[in-house]
């Protein structure tokens, strides 16, 4: 079922205002109001507790790069590639129009290379992934997008923004809200598409520029998944290859070592469950950490990160929910050593250390906000962080604002 996972689109767009009057004469309207500046694009330092126009602690504005650079209107997904051969960092954002691609090897002086634009139609939900130095790129309610697949080799030596085209597009499947990759295994692992009942689309990327079906796991229609080769303390799954899904009512640990038969380990939920969003294992793969992108709106409270211990993958236990120090919606969240990194919509981007996960217990060590007007309950603001480039520069997409090019001094 997909029909929750459209409520955020008349946010994401902008809410339709009535603006009409009733009849007869009255007083002469007052003047609109004059747009807001421009916000910073940076650099700037945080300094007690600003970035420019940004509340922020601990976290600096390298450089923001804006939609309109793009020729975008709305931002979503975010992803990241370093090539290999010359070490240069890129920045993959997603909007409704396309995929934008900027080297930010110098974050103050990041390179606008260019669009690839959607397959078919324009849409708030894009999601990209990367392996063997090729991206790959699917689109919700678009029709038959499919995965277009993009050699990101592509990119070296260009100095100025160009239109590219896909070098191939696996259509085995329309629309899909989302895809992850295991690059240790070589297999995608589409979701929510139309097709395998929403749930995992498994494609064999061996070759990756001609990808391969490679089996379904229909068992539920997944929101997000996250696909390791588990080495965590479990020792009857050491080896296997097993599946973290968010699939929006509840969350299932799947093996799906074997594609031809892949099956449900087991299957739960938690407290005041509204849409199991996506989430992220700890690194050792001890303790699974969850945004529900719904239960600020239906429960209210502040922004909450549920901690689940799968120290014993067949019987996986609720260790709590951290609660942060904003209101706003989250949506995605990541993993890098001892930190969480959460894109947190209208808070912006929240850096939260694992301080006791059999507790659930976080600490916010550090925060950058990217909508400086409020951190209300929505569906604007940041909508991904990428925080695995080697440099330690942290990429953020922003529905409004576009790209922040981030750093987080030691």
């Amino acid at each position: 079922m997909r029909i929750r996972a459209t409520i955020p689109i008349l946010s994401f767009f902008g809410a339709l205002t009535a603006a009409c009057g009733g009849g007869g004469a009255g007083p002469a309207a007052a003047p609109p109001p004059p747009p807001p500046a421009p916000l910073s694009t940076g650099p700037d330092t945080c300094i007690g507790g600003f970035a420019a126009d940004f509340a922020c602690a601990g976290i600096d504005l390298e450089r923001r790069l804006p939609l309109a650079t793009f020729g975008g209107s709305a931002g979503n997904d975010i992803w990241g590639w370093v090539d290999p051969d010359t070490g240069s960092e890129y920045a993959l954002l997603g909007m409704s129009s396309g995929t934008a691609f900027i080297d930010v090897s110098m974050p103050q002086l990041a390179i606008n290379l260019g669009l690839l634009r959607t397959q078919t139609a324009i849409t708030p939900w894009r999601d990209i992934k990367v392996h063997a130095n090729h991206a790959y790129i699917v689109a919700d309610n678009a029709g038959q997008h499919g995965m277009q697949i993009f050699d990101l080799t592509r990119l070296r030596g260009v100095m100025a923004p160009r239109e590219y085209q896909p070098d191939a597009v696996y259509s085995d499947f329309g629309s899909a809200h989302n895809i992850a990759i295991n690059e240790e295994t070589e297999f995608a692992y589409v979701v929510g598409s139309d097709t395998c009942a929403g749930g995992l689309h498994m494609i064999d990327l061996t070759t990756p520029i001609n990808p391969t079906f490679a089996g379904c796991h229909a068992s539920a229609d997944a929101h997000d998944t996250q696909c390791v080769v588990y080495a965590g303390p479990d020792p009857d799954h050491t080896g296997r290859e097993i599946c973290f899904s968010s699939n929006e009512d509840h969350i299932e640990i799947a093996d799906v070592t074997d594609k031809s038969s892949p099956f449900t380990v087991a299957t739960f939920s938690y407290p005041d469950l509204s849409f199991a969003h996506q989430g992220w294992l700890a690194e050792d793969q001890a303790y699974f950490l969850l945004g529900d992108e719904l239960d600020e709106t239906d429960f209210g409270g502040p922004t909450r990160t549920h901690v689940f211990d799968v120290g014993d993958l067949d019987n996986p236990g609720y260790a709590g929910a951290h609660e942060g120090t904003a209101t706003s919606t989250d949506h995605n969240l990541y993993v890098r050593g001892n930190l969480v990194f959460e894109a947190n919509y209208r808070s912006g981007l929240r850096v939260l250390e694992l301080t006791n996960l059999a507790t659930a217990e976080l600490t916010e060590i550090a925060f950058f906000d990217t909508v400086p007007s409020n951190d209300d309950v929505d569906f604007v603001g940041a909508w991904s962080v990428y925080p695995y480039l080697p440099s330690g520069t942290i990429i953020v997409s922003d529905t409004l604002s576009g790209l922040f090019i981030l750093s987080m001094p030691p």
